[in-house]
């Protein structure tokens, strides 16, 4: 909420690289979200540790190991700007995201508040359709000096990589069955195929 929340246009918003204290707080936001992305690189350290290969997925270890790489150029050359809005939206999905493993890690007594997962997964896909359809917008217009395209198409081509990737998991999870969440019967956590 940085920029977009106080100014930003949703159209061609180019990094501002003044002493403002708009411009501060967007390249402190964009900070903290870098770090965040070794934080959820942590996560699949603590997966791999903890043996739960069911969980280490080409998704997950590519998502995890790709994302502080490459925040990594975005916070040293661009902090700010139209580059950042996946960011927003990925940071209101994850919000969601690990509110849901908050009652996951609770137990089995709220595994019936879990309901929602499915949805989850598509909250997903909408956010990778937004960030697709947002950065692709630049490629249409002809007077946005957005100082790092190439940004811009990374962006967008991970827009399109995670879209295909979390449809896939849609597919195997909600349409095969293969990963399906998990149920309680007299207070044991199963899977449902089990």
């Amino acid at each position: 909420m940085s920029g977009w929340g106080t100014g930003y246009s949703f159209r061609c918003e180019i990094v501002d690289y003044s002493h403002s204290p708009t411009a501060l707080r967007m390249a402190r936001t964009c900070w903290l979200y870098y770090f965040s992305k070794f934080i959820e690189l942590l996560d699949t350290i603590f997966f791999v540790l903890r043996k739960k290969s069911s969980q280490v997925t080409f998704l997950h270890v590519f998502h995890h190991t790709i994302m502080p790489w490459t925040w990594w150029f975005g916070v040293k050359f661009a902090a700010g700007g139209l580059g950042t809005f996946h960011a927003f939206l990925n940071t209101a999905v994850h919000v969601v995201m690990y509110s849901y493993y908050g009652l996951c890690a609770l137990g089995p007594a709220y595994q019936k508040y879990l309901w929602w997962k499915k949805y989850l997964t598509s909250l997903q896909l909408v956010q990778f359709v937004i960030v697709t359809i947002h950065i692709g917008q630049f490629f249409f217009m002809e007077d946005c000096k957005y100082q790092f395209p190439v940004f811009l198409y990374i962006i967008m081509s991970y827009g399109c990589i995670f879209l295909l990737l979390f449809l896939h998991f849609w597919y195997r999870a909600y349409t095969k069955g293969q990963r399906l969440p998990k149920t309680v019967k007299n207070g044991v956590c199963k899977n449902k195929d089990h």
